[in-house]
């Protein structure tokens, strides 16, 4: 099926528009953007337009460049992808869990999140932290980012719709999930010991240094490379890999491919990556 004419469009929205939200895009937040996300551009941004009373898309372009301000933050949250559950790609917090019984002498350990998009998977590290030590108060400590405020501020409220958890098993749904009752009805909450072992803070992978500590025993960095081009993804891993300990574990999504920075990370497992061993200077 074509794409709508612009003509059905309550706002103009030609191909010059389009190319300039993509330049933006990609140097604000490194995201490349497809053609066939046109239409998903179009659809999230007006959102943008009408809110500000604007009538077209080269206005509102020409305000974000000229005058930006915390407009380029809404900018970036309508155009990132906030796609996450509890425990996606589950065979990773098996295998948290066997590094965190592990590396249990060497605690504190430190965990991070860096796409952390509305919590669900740092939650999820937490969960298992506590599983595998058996107490709602593990030796570990969770740094959650995301470059999208939005999302991390529903991620630091931890409550959520109560389909959300349905395929959880019953007794982590007990232990974990707290269900709202009179107006909050259909909704649950994260236990607040839970919630205390999660830092969340917001982090564009873009920037040229990260302020965040380490070394890591694991970082999640999972279903956000495929938003970037090769160049970015390996500007990105060259800044990551030196936030994560010597035998420190990348966790990835399984649609990405790290080969092309194999001086940088080596495959170690299922979607796992270990730091390159470097050698003398």
């Amino acid at each position: 099926m074509a794409n709508l004419d612009s003509n059905a469009r309550d706002f103009e929205f030609n191909d010059r528009d389009f190319r300039r939200v993509c330049e933006l895009i990609h140097a604000r937040a490194g995201i490349a953007l497809a053609p066939a996300k046109r239409d998903m551009v179009y659809g999230r941004l007006s959102r943008r337009l009408r809110s500000l009373g604007l009538r077209s898309f080269k206005d509102y372009l020409d305000q974000l460049e000229q005058h930006g301000g915390e407009e380029w933050q809404a900018f970036t949250n309508a155009l990132t992808t906030n796609l996450t559950s509890f425990f996606r790609e589950p065979h990773h917090f098996d295998k948290l869990r066997a590094e965190l019984q592990q590396r249990a002498s060497q605690a504190p350990l430190k965990l991070w999140s860096c796409a952390a998009s509305t919590g669900e998977e740092p939650y999820s590290m937490a969960i298992t932290a506590c599983e595998t030590f058996g107490t709602l108060t593990p030796p570990v400590r969770i740094l959650a980012t995301d470059v999208d405020t939005q999302v991390l501020a529903t991620a630091s409220q931890g409550v959520y719709a109560i389909d959300r958890i349905a395929g959880l098993d019953p007794e982590l749904k007990r232990r974990y999930f707290q269900r709202g009752s009179g107006p909050n009805e259909g909704k649950c909450r994260i236990n607040p010991a839970l919630r205390a072992l999660v830092e969340f803070r917001q982090l564009n992978l873009l920037a040229p240094r990260y302020d965040v500590g380490g070394p890591f025993d694991a970082l999640f960095c999972r279903n956000v490379m495929i938003y970037f081009d090769k160049p970015t993804q390996r500007a990105i891993l060259s800044r990551l890999v030196d936030h994560m300990g010597d035998d420190g574990l990348l966790y990835t999504g399984h649609s990405e491919n790290y080969l092309h920075a194999a001086d940088l990370i080596q495959p170690c497992g299922r979607t796992l990556y270990r730091r390159t061993r470097r050698t003398g200077a």
